[in-house]
């Protein structure tokens, strides 16, 4: 599943419209523009909706065109940045962009499909290379080549309510660290009464085997094995995931009573102020406070409970099998200076974004080590805008964390687990062991038909 967005108010967009590719296609193996220029197209671009993003973005292109004047930038717009009805048929057709976004979990694909160019030979044009963080650059490396550069990344975190913290006697800077001190809090909160809820998560639309998937990660476990042909839920960890669930929910009545929620309930309900807790990325704050009637002050991030592993996600860009050395290596200096130097370009000017009232300070994306992620650290504090000291548990607790992609098949494994989840929130007798036994036998088919 894709987090809510990423950073400010930015918008994933970006497949050709229409009109683009009744024109020309998105890609090009031509890298010569009219006047000797190398020319490369990009997809991502803001739409013209997306006012403010998209005057950053152009004014960025425009920026590096002038850095680099044997360059040419052509930008495609549209919504989303990928669509994954299209997708393969415009690889497949040579109607991508010759720089091409792209989620984490499309990397292995689009090599297995043999539409990436091996960038291993460029790397030195991408100065940031270096700095990015390992377990990012390795998502896009495959069989020891690299064949993408990742751009922005979130890990799941426990959002919480600072005030109904304090109201139902918790202390706000010790958000809980287990999945056992989860469940404790959650009855203490839901004991305030007025409909609050102690902690609430999803069970529909694909969201639910989400939500199962980053818990399970939290306790060790995983959707499916190393080797990617069988499904490893039904499990000790697969077991108390499911039973931390149903105990809350009938037990405990910690969880409410309306279930099959999806993200919208959940970040109603929290920004409304009835809600204790919730997993979610650090991008559903702003939106909590924009859109849901939240206050910054009283919401805070801590790392997943559990304290073995997390779920990540996020996106980067890949190159074109048929890009040219020369439109290879324009496009690693595009990505240097759009998205990859800390304090500058279209995630990293702070001081722009805070000047037009855009989230400054929250925790992630975190993209960067060393002295890179230190300098994107000072500066983004240095024009902060939102209480950081309520993320700090966050940024301290997920460095000790195994970071980990969504499985393979992710949202037809996703609809198995939903219907799990699903029953043991709203069935009280719902049966566990049948329940993970029978899911498993459905992930194992649509593993072996993958």
């Amino acid at each position: 599943m894709r987090s809510t967005g990423f950073r400010r108010t930015y918008v994933a967009i970006g497949v050709c419209s229409a009109l683009a590719l009744a024109a020309t296609a998105c890609g090009s193996s031509d890298d010569d523009a009219a006047d000797g220029k190398t020319r490369i197209t990009v997809n991502c671009e803001p739409p013209k909706s997306a006012k403010v993003d998209r005057k950053f973005f152009d004014a960025d292109v425009a920026a590096f065109e002038k850095q680099n004047p044997d360059i040419d930038v052509v930008p495609h717009d549209a919504f989303p940045c990928q669509d994954p009805k299209t997708f393969d048929a415009k690889l497949a057709g040579g109607q991508m962009e010759d720089v091409f976004y792209t989620y984490f979990t499309d990397a292995g694909h689009v090599v297995d499909i043999n539409q990436a160019a091996d960038l291993t030979p460029y790397l030195k044009e991408l100065k940031s290379y270096g700095t990015i963080q390992k377990q990012l650059r390795d998502i896009y490396t495959v069989d020891g080549k690299v064949y993408g550069i990742p751009r922005t990344g979130y890990s799941m975190g426990l959002i919480y309510n600072r005030k109904l913290f304090g109201k139902a006697g918790l202390d706000p800077d010790k958000p809980p660290a287990t999945w056992e001190e989860v469940r404790a809090d959650a009855r203490k909160i839901a004991a305030l009464g007025g409909g609050t809820v102690g902690y609430a998560d999803y069970s529909a639309q694909n969201q639910g085997g989400w939500h199962f998937t980053a818990e399970l990660y939290s306790q060790g476990g995983d959707v499916v094995g190393p080797d990617g042909r069988k499904a490893t839920i039904d499990t000790p960890e697969g077991h108390a995931v499911l039973q931390n669930l149903h105990d809350m929910r009938w037990t405990d009545d910690s969880m409410g009573s309306k279930q099959l929620l999806v993200i919208n309930d959940v970040q109603q309900l929290m920004g409304s102020g009835r809600l204790g807790m919730y997993l979610g990325a650090p991008d559903n704050i702003p939106i909590l406070v924009k859109e849901k009637g939240g206050d910054y002050k009283d919401l805070a991030l801590a790392p997943v409970p559990g304290g073995k592993g997390t779920l990540i996600g996020g996106d980067g860009y890949m190159f074109g099998k048929k890009d040219s050395p020369a439109q290879i290596r324009a496009g690693l200096k595009w990505l240097d200076h759009m998205f990859l130097t800390p304090g500058s370009g279209f995630l990293g000017d702070y001081a722009r974004s805070k000047q037009n009232d855009a989230p400054v300070g929250l925790p992630e994306p975190r993209l960067f080590t060393g002295a890179a992620d230190a300098k994107d650290q000072q500066l983004k504090k240095a024009n902060a805008n939102v209480p950081v000291d309520n993320y700090q548990a966050f940024l301290d607790g997920n460095q000790q964390l195994q970071m980990k992609i969504e499985p393979p098949n992710a949202q037809q494994i996703y609809s198995v687990l939903d219907g799990v989840v699903s029953a043991v929130l709203t069935k009280k007798d719902a049966d566990i062991d049948q329940l993970l036994e029978d899911a498993s036998g459905k992930i194992d088919s649509i593993l072996a038909r993958s």
